[in-house]
C-alpha cells in the first residue's frame, strides 16, 4: 500500500511530518543531536535493520536535516551532522520528550532536561518571543496565515466563529 504524502498539503504540520512523522526519523534526530554521526552509532542506538537505517538516514539528508560528510575514502564511509534545520528540531524533541515522560512514564522519567549550571530538572515551554509569556490557550489561537489556501482561511474562520458563538451563551 502506497502511504499517502504530506508534502504538498498547506499545513505546516503536515509537511513537517513529511520530514520527521515516521518514527526511526526522530529517533535518529534525537542520536544525532546527542552526538552520534556514524552509521554503526545509529544501528547500535536503535537496534534498526541497516537497509531501514540506510532509508531513513538518506531521507533526512534529502530533507535537509542532516549533513553527510565523508570521513574515509578506503573504504568510503559517510557521518551524519545535523543542519542548523535538524539543529533548529531540538526543541520539538525536547517539548515530545516532556510530554512522554508527563503522560506515558509511570515509573518516572528516564531522560530529562537539566539546567548544566546548576543541574537541576527543567521543564521546557512554549514562550511567544515578543513579550516572553508561556503560549496556553486561551490567550492564543491558530489563525490562517498569509499564505494560506481559502479552505484554510474558511476553516478558521468557522472555527473561530463557533467558538465566539460558544462564548456568547
Amino acid at each position: 500500500m502506497q502511504r499517502k504524502s504530506f508534502g504538498d498539503m498547506p499545513c505546516p504540520i503536515a509537511r513537517s511530518l513529511e520530514r520527521v512523522g515516521e518514527w526511526w526519523s526522530m529517533l535518529i534526530l534525537r542520536d544525532a543531536l546527542h552526538g552520534y554521526t556514524r552509521f554503526d552509532e545509529f544501528q547500535r542506538s536503535l537496534g534498526i535493520a541497516p537497509n531501514m537505517l540506510a532509508r531513513r538516514l538518506n531521507a533526512l539528508v534529502e530533507a535537509g536535516l542532516l549533513e553527510r560528510r565523508r570521513y574515509s575514502e578506503h573504504p568510503p564511509r559517510d557521518e551524519y551532522v545535523p543542519t542548523a534545520r535538524g539543529r533548529d528540531f531540538r526543541p520539538v524533541l525536547f517539548a515530545l520528550m516532556a510530554w512522554g515522560n508527563r503522560h506515558f512514564a509511570p515509573e518516572g522519567a528516564s531522560v530529562q532536561l537539566i539546567d548544566t549550571k546548576t543541574g537541576a530538572a527543567v521543564e521546557p515551554i512554549l514562550v511567544d518571543q515578543a513579550n516572553g509569556r508561556p503560549i496556553r490557550g486561551p490567550d492564543y489561537a491558530l489563525a490562517p496565515g498569509p499564505a494560506a489556501p481559502p479552505r484554510t482561511q474558511r476553516r478558521y474562520a468557522d472555527r473561530n466563529r463557533a467558538r465566539k458563538g460558544g462564548e456568547a451563551r
